[in-house]
């Protein structure tokens, strides 16, 4: 069946199930090193609390079934061992059926966890591995050469990621038309990188480019993933040196390198491909079978694209099978940042020996220089950008957070960079401030060192202890 697979894109395969396996590592890592104080039995939001208001049907998962710390764990780093398996190409020495089988675990363990994760686990790059993930079972191994159709919804998608993004940008914020949003953007976006300050201070004039070119690489050059080689080809390098950008200027977790995976089957490597044998009967109408149902439920996300009521970043069915993605269709022009304190002193006064927190990656200390952290992804601080933007995206979590600290809560402390109280001593009042941070210029960083400046706004949250707020006298 000559018909059904492209030899052409052997090695093209191979190096995105690699680089595919290598970010599900990443993802269980992720989801190792932080559950148990984000969603763990005692965590801000647990998820044994959630499986009892949620029927199986709206999250279904392997923890629906049952849950403990010790359970999540388990499946966690099976997902680690599975995917550094991968990584490894164990797929590749394994009969077809086995090889797709493999494929599956990681899959179902990651469906599992993104439908237990709640706020911590709503960004649109968790229901983009798992889209891609469920494409890679289909896509085969030496066995076979890759299914042309499992290839074109491979396209299918980096096509929705970018022109998705490219539409909200458009039907969005104004500075987008006007090509100046990234005036802005590389100060206030939700994790800056090492770079990021550098970025900001690029000239105006280089910031209508990037602008312009993100609207072409968006909105023009994802129709040319269908043309014949080497357009296609050329295509997606564009896309990647694009995503290599955006890497450069911030920490956006995984969503870059999950696109430039995307990308990959696109590519037209030079090499001679591999004797294969036939595809047998069986996986031709499994692919083919799966490909039209893949095909019928990509009405939802087309339909979304085509509405001025774009939404993005939604899923359209709990097995996060098709999905619609878009990110920063407005760009705040003010950057504000939640800062936790706590102290120690019997009585909260305003000039009580208050200490403050120090998060791995959201802008605190502002001698601190930004690290880079993506594609691991700090999910606490993700969430602090949001509590910044408005109280009511943390209502959920964070008096859950506050409460944790006054405990002194371990996991919840191996969260942050640095914590002034040790675990046996908690402090004995937590309070947060609303501070607004702005990059420092050449010549403010000369003369102080620091990266960042920034300016009291107001009270966030009063000192509370574990008995409740507390007034200041």
């Amino acid at each position: 069946m000559e018909w059904f697979t492209a030899s052409g894109y052997w090695l093209s395969r191979l190096v995105f199930q690699r680089a595919l396996a290598g970010l599900y590592l990443i993802a269980f890592l992720t989801a190792v090193l932080q559950f148990r104080a984000l969603i763990g039995e005692r965590g801000m939001l647990p998820v044994p609390r959630f499986v009892e208001r949620t029927p199986f049907a709206r999250a279904p998962g392997l923890f629906q079934l049952r849950y403990s710390d010790r359970f999540f764990a388990g499946c966690a780093w099976t997902g680690c061992a599975v995917s550094a398996a991968l990584l490894a190409g164990m797929d590749s020495w394994l009969p077809l059926w086995a090889g797709m089988l493999l494929w599956l675990v990681p899959w179902v363990l990651y469906l599992s966890i993104v439908n237990v994760g709640q706020t911590w686990y709503a960004f649109g790059w968790e229901s983009l591995l798992l889209e891609v993930g469920f494409l890679a079972v289909f896509l085969g191994n030496d066995e076979v050469a890759p299914p042309v159709v499992v290839l074109f919804l491979l396209r299918w998608v980096l096509f929705r990621v970018e022109f998705g993004a490219g539409l909200i940008k458009m039907r969005g914020d104004a500075c987008w038309r006007k090509l100046t949003c990234l005036d802005h953007h590389h100060e206030t976006q939700p994790m800056p990188g090492p770079l990021s300050w550098f970025f900001h201070h690029l000239p105006k004039p280089l910031h209508r480019v990037e602008a312009a070119a993100n609207h072409v690489t968006q909105l023009v050059v994802p129709f040319l993933l269908f043309a014949p080689q080497p357009v296609a080809t050329a295509a997606a390098a564009l896309m990647i040196v694009t995503q290599l950008w955006l890497v450069l200027s911030g920490n956006f977790s995984w969503l870059n390198w999950i696109t430039i995976v995307l990308a990959l089957p696109v590519v037209a490597f030079p090499a001679t491909a591999p004797d294969t044998a036939g595809a047998p009967l069986w996986y031709v109408v499994v692919v083919l079978t799966v490909s039209a149902l893949l095909l019928a439920l990509g009405y939802h996300p087309v339909r979304n694209m085509l509405s001025r009521r774009q939404v993005m970043n939604r899923s359209f069915d709990p097995l996060h099978l098709v999905n619609t993605y878009g990110a920063f269709g407005s760009v705040s022009r003010i950057r504000y940042e939640v800062v936790i304190e706590g102290t120690a002193d019997g009585t909260p006064r305003r000039d009580a020996d208050w200490r403050e927190y120090e998060f791995r990656g959201k802008p605190g200390d502002p001698q601190r220089w930004p690290r880079q952290f993506a594609p691991y992804h700090l999910r606490l601080d993700w969430l602090m950008w949001f509590a910044a933007l408005s109280p009511s995206y943390a209502g959920p979590w964070f008096g859950a957070l506050v409460e944790r600290l006054l405990e002194g809560d371990r996991d919840t402390l191996r969260l942050l960079r640095r914590s002034p109280f040790p675990p046996h001593a908690p402090p004995r009042y937590v309070r947060a401030r609303l501070f607004r941070y702005r990059y420092t210029t050449w010549r403010e960083l000369r003369e102080t060192g620091a990266c960042w400046e920034r300016t009291y706004v107001r009270e966030y949250l009063p000192p509370t202890r574990l008995a409740g707020p507390v007034h200041r006298p």
